[in-house]
């Protein structure tokens, strides 16, 4: 069976992202750049989805394009900028579960490798990239801006993983403003 995969291009860049795995998402120029370079990315992303207690899936390689999503400036720049309809489906308890056993893999991989990684990093061909400490700083950034989106207002991993276990409406429904799909944030 062909894992699930949607599309958003910009651009320069575009993004493949699979709907069931969240932060298997990798981009590329173009549509087939994006999706060989998630291909690329299954074996390091592996061990994070056996780490969760989740079985990977026997073909990681077969793709089935269920939406092409128009990008923009963010998606050029290198990040998503929206959902894809399929992350408005409602949440079983297990879906829920499974979601934050990810998350929760996810971030102490995360922990794991910068743990052990030297504090001054290798710098790009041109000079640019960021030292370990700023790229830490910056997820821990990005994960409180997504918490708000979910209406949790402080940085706390542990609040984000008990709200995310609960979760059965596809978004917030006691969020202020436009909060986002569960499946997207995870």
């Amino acid at each position: 069976m062909p894992t699930r995969v949607y599309l958003e291009i910009g651009k320069t860049k575009a993004f493949a992202c699979t709907v069931e795995w969240p932060g298997w998402c990798r981009s590329g120029k173009g549509e087939q750049g994006a999706l060989d370079a998630l291909v690329d990315y299954a074996e390091r992303y592996r061990p994070v989805v056996e780490a969760a207690g989740v079985r990977w899936p026997t073909n990681v390689t077969r793709f089935e394009v269920t939406e092409r999503l128009p990008g923009g400036g963010a998606t050029d720049f290198g990040a998503l900028s929206k959902p894809c309809s399929l992350d408005a489906r409602a949440l079983s308890a297990a879906d829920s579960r499974r979601l934050a056993a990810i998350v929760e893999a996810s971030w102490a991989t995360l922990d794991c490798v910068a743990g052990s990684a030297s504090p001054v990093l290798r710098k790009g061909p041109r000079g640019g990239g960021r030292d370990r400490d700023e790229i830490v700083a910056h997820v821990v950034d990005a994960e409180r801006s997504y918490f708000r989106k979910v209406g949790i207002r402080t940085g706390d991993r542990s609040e984000f993983i008990d709200a995310l276990r609960r979760a059965r409406n596809p978004v917030p429904v006691d969020t202020p403003g436009k909060p986002w799909p569960w499946r997207y944030i995870a």
